[in-house]
């Protein structure tokens, strides 16, 4: 049997099991929101926590909450952020709108470990009151947007590495194949030639820019509007609580947080999150460009383009033996496809306020935290187990190069567009090879022939 303490609120009794931090409301939140089974990410129940100290140490700082509590709960919120008592935080992400059940859970379970400390019991709030101490000058209205945005900073920190690494490896793949002739495709016809190189340099670039503008996103994250309390109107709060939020929150996590221009703004837009996850959206759709593209080319080994040869992870079919699947690569497409969807759900939320707040935070930061640590991690091993190891085919890159109609190109400025295409018509009909066309045709020497269809040349500018 579990031994369960009774703790009351504003609605009556509960019962709470004995041994839990959290206490009544959070019962209640676990009762109403049976739901999906998924508790808060560790990041944000940190973030939170974060805010909780802050405010402790504001509050006490400013005369308004007594010393030995506010020590208490700041050494509560210390065990928490090293990693204990994390089985505390109960609440589905599922939840009331806003966060309230989240912000009470931490309150709770700060307030009863505060309690301990103190050398009172759990429940016995006479002590530390979940909301008039842990949560004094405080609504969750202006503290879940500011954990918002601190866990939104910390798992974008965690994703810029990886994302600078998977540029190098496509920047390093880039210089191995640079010398890799093969033939260009538009259409997904026959075109001019490049080089392999030429190819990933532009993932590459791509991926740096992407890189950029998401690092870019931080900067909007940093504003708090901290101190709005319930409608953005600091009710509650002493004058100077918003200027030493601030200061203290930078200085306990370490980023250069400034205050919000408008108040009003922070509590009712959204957008700093809608601009970071539009932002990794954005990166989502071109990488499955490329992945797709990587897929193409390694298609085979037989009967495909086989331009490159991915790493082999994983044997490819329960009944085909001998083959080998580009197993990464569809990983990857899948983790994107989830990401778009992630992102679709926090643009829904993101127009969902009204007048004075967005209900629609929970579930706005859970597909955020979602999308990037599902993208942070399948980038990683996409990285190093398939395109850190990709190994071009040059032989059949050549073949192609050199059977493609679309040198003909390169004959344009020498016989004009029109007796170009007739070339290129005659060695598609044919079957022979626009080199061997030309000579059949004797519109120029063999020299004058290498010289003018020179692959490597065609990969450049030139005339």
């Amino acid at each position: 049997m579990i031994k369960n303490r009774t703790e009351k609120d504003s609605l009556g009794e509960v019962k709470v099991p004995s041994h839990a931090y959290y206490g009544v409301q959070t019962q209640r939140a676990v009762e109403n929101f049976p739901v999906s089974s998924l508790k808060a990410h560790p990041v944000l129940i940190e973030a939170y926590v974060y805010i909780k100290k802050a405010a402790a140490m504001t509050n006490s700082s400013l005369g308004l909450l007594d010393r030995k509590k506010a020590q208490a709960i700041i050494k509560a919120s210390d065990e928490i952020l090293n990693g204990k008592h994390r089985e505390h935080f109960v609440v589905d992400v599922y939840q009331a709108g806003a966060g309230t059940s989240h912000n009470m859970n931490t309150n709770e379970v700060l307030a009863n470990r505060a309690i301990e400390l103190l050398g009172g019991s759990r429940g016995d709030y006479s002590i530390i009151h979940p909301n008039d101490h842990v949560n004094m000058a405080q609504s969750t209205n202006d503290t879940f947007p500011t954990a918002m945005r601190i866990a939104s900073l910390r798992m974008t920190e965690s994703f810029l590495p990886v994302i600078k690494n998977f540029r190098n490896t496509l920047r390093k793949k880039s210089r191995e194949f640079s010398k890799v002739i093969k033939s260009g495709r538009t259409h997904l016809q026959d075109a001019a030639p490049v080089t392999l190189g030429q190819e990933f340099s532009g993932y590459a670039e791509t991926v740096s820019r992407h890189y950029d503008i998401i690092k870019s996103t931080q900067k909007y994250l940093l504003e708090l509007g901290i101190g709005g309390t319930a409608v953005g109107t600091g009710l509650n709060t002493h004058v100077n609580y918003r200027k030493l939020m601030v200061k203290n929150l930078s200085a306990i996590t370490g980023y250069r947080f400034r205050q919000a221009k408008n108040y009003f703004e922070a509590m009712q837009s959204m957008l700093p999150f809608m601009h970071l996850s539009s932002a990794i959206n954005n990166f989502a759709h071109d990488l499955t460009r490329i992945t797709n593209d990587i897929r193409l080319m390694a298609s085979g080994p037989t009967t495909g383009f086989a331009e490159i040869i991915l790493p082999a992870v994983q044997p490819g079919s329960s009944i085909m033996p001998g083959k080998v699947n580009p197993s990464m690569a569809e990983m990857m497409n899948q983790v994107l496809y989830q990401v778009m969807g992630n992102h679709q759900t926090v643009m829904m939320c993101s127009q969902a306020g009204q007048l004075e707040l967005n209900v629609m935070m929970p579930v706005m930061i859970f597909n955020i935290i979602w999308m990037i640590e599902i993208f942070r991690n399948a980038l990683k091993v996409f990285d190093s187990k398939c395109v850190a190891g990709i190994k071009a085919d040059k032989k059949k890159c050549r073949e192609y190069a050199e059977k493609s109609i679309s040198i003909v190109t390169a004959l344009n400025p020498i016989i004009g567009y029109a007796k170009a295409a007739e070339i290129a018509k005659e060695s598609v009909k044919t079957g022979r090879s626009i080199m061997d066309v030309i000579r059949s045709k004797k519109i120029m020497s063999e020299k004058e022939l290498n010289k003018v269809l020179d692959l490597m040349k065609l990969t450049k500018p030139g005339l």
